[in-house]
């Protein structure tokens, strides 16, 4: 943090004989600690895992030539977002096997963490990590994502990062490894990895390693000791970040499963309580919640979407399923806002819901069938909303700016036509910008 580093060299140096000048050195350090962490986004979908921010500076339109503060060139793909702490930005990819053509030697697989100076666009270090178990071959659904899915999470000391059959590890904010701990090495019939990024509660990671064990795991976040494990065959087909929701004077983690939903114990991966419903197969979106209800998306092949009541204990199907429809995202997670949920689905459409009902207010084509340039569902990355616009990243056809309200109207279209790669990562979002990742760079994106 080389603002903060320098306000306290002063302070060292400088002669402090009064209380006058003290509580004033000592209030400038406490704003400039709290402008520091305002302008963080350490983990996925934001500090709240909600992805809305309020008020930002953020271009309505950029190009190859406009509103692109730098370009940072990465050593190899991935589907995982940035993340921004102190100043700096990490992020991870792979490289070595899958990552370009000839590349098909599994034994030279490598993950990367990078960490960049946020202003400068600068590589600070980087940590190259082998691959340390047999990973998925590259075929199949694997390749629709790849080796670098999760995105990682700082608590502003140290980075934690879940690379899969590889395991979780922690480094240091100089790129020193602290710990690693495997989590499990197993393969979902699909063999096509897992995808749900970790979190932080308290003293504890938390990790979905669905693929690798069918289970969740909390981690001491100093040790890499494990605290509890919450398993089952369930767990095998949520792909999803867990989300630790506060109801009812109490904090759950709520994960959403194949045709369940799970509110547990944080402290323990105990089960407080539980739903059934019709969403089958993966689901992958994170679950979005307002301060009595949690939102599920997902499902394959018969997706849908659920609102359930937040709480309770047991089975609560029968008293706490709100309404449970058709319209849904196959791997975007939603956001709400002013009590409607709105997304850009797999099949490019954009949605915008009534949060109370589940009905359509409206269903907008956003992209042509394809993708843009490339085949495939157009959409991976969630939206995230600054004010009254939602950042929806294509994969290929490049960023759309919708208005958040419920008349469907697109704003903008932004598109990197030097960058042919894919845009997998969600956004992450700066009091003056975003920082956008594709396969190929990572952008900071700004006046």
């Amino acid at each position: 943090m080389p603002r903060l580093t320098c306000f306290r060299n002063l302070a060292a140096s400088a002669v402090l004989n009064t209380p006058a000048m003290k509580s004033t050195l000592l209030s400038s350090l406490l704003a400039l600690t709290c402008a520091l962490h305002a302008a963080d986004w350490p983990r996925f979908l934001g500090p709240n895992g909600a992805a809305v921010v309020k008020d930002a500076d953020v271009p309505l339109t950029w190009s190859d030539s406009e509103n692109i503060r730098w370009k940072f060139e990465t050593p190899g793909p991935g589907s995982s977002s940035p993340i921004v702490s102190g100043g700096r930005v990490f992020l991870t990819c792979w490289s070595g096997y899958g990552d370009k053509e000839g590349a098909g030697d599994i034994s030279k697989l490598k993950r990367h963490l990078l960490c960049l100076d946020l202003e400068k666009g600068v590589k600070l270090w980087e940590a190259v990590i082998p691959s340390m178990a047999g990973e998925d071959p590259w075929q199949g659904f694997i390749t629709e994502h790849g080796y670098a899915t999760h995105t990682p999470v700082t608590d502003g000391a140290h980075v934690f990062v879940f690379f899969g059959k590889t395991g979780a590890m922690a480094f240091d904010m100089e790129g020193n490894q602290v710990w690693h701990t495997p989590l499990g090495s197993g393969s979902g019939r699909n063999r096509w990895g897992s995808g749900g990024s970790p979190v932080l509660h308290g003293d504890m990671l938390i990790v979905n390693a669905s693929d690798e064990s069918r289970a969740f795991f909390a981690l001491d976040k100093k040790t890499g000791k494990e605290i509890w494990k919450a398993d089952g065959d369930a767990v095998g087909m949520a792909y999803g970040t867990p989300s630790l929701i506060e109801s009812g004077g109490r904090t759950d983690l709520v994960v959403a499963l194949a045709e369940e939903v799970w509110g547990m114990n944080p402290e323990t991966g105990k089960l407080r309580w539980f739903a059934t419903h019709r969403l089958p197969g993966n689901v992958s979106p994170t679950i979005v919640h307002d301060a009595t209800t949690a939102y599920l998306y997902g499902g394959y092949p018969t997706a849908g979407s659920v609102a359930v009541k937040l709480g309770g204990k047991g089975d609560v199907t029968r008293s706490h399923i709100v309404w449970s429809k058709s319209t849904s995202s196959y791997i975007p997670t939603p956001i709400l806002h002013e009590g409607r949920l709105y997304v850009v689905n797999d099949a490019g459409f954009a949605l915008c819901v009534d949060a109370a009902t589940g009905e359509d207010i409206y269903r907008e084509r956003v992209i042509d069938s394809g993708g843009g340039r490339g085949r495939g569902k157009p959409f991976y990355a969630s939206p995230v909303l600054v004010g009254d616009r939602l950042y929806c990243v294509s994969r290929r056809g490049g960023t759309y700016v919708i208005a958040a309200r419920p008349e469907y109207q697109k704003l903008a279209h932004n598109v990197l036509s030097l960058d042919d790669s894919q845009f997998h990562g969600t956004p992450a979002v700066l009091p003056d910008g975003l920082l956008l990742r594709s396969d190929k760079a990572l952008y900071r994106i700004g006046k």
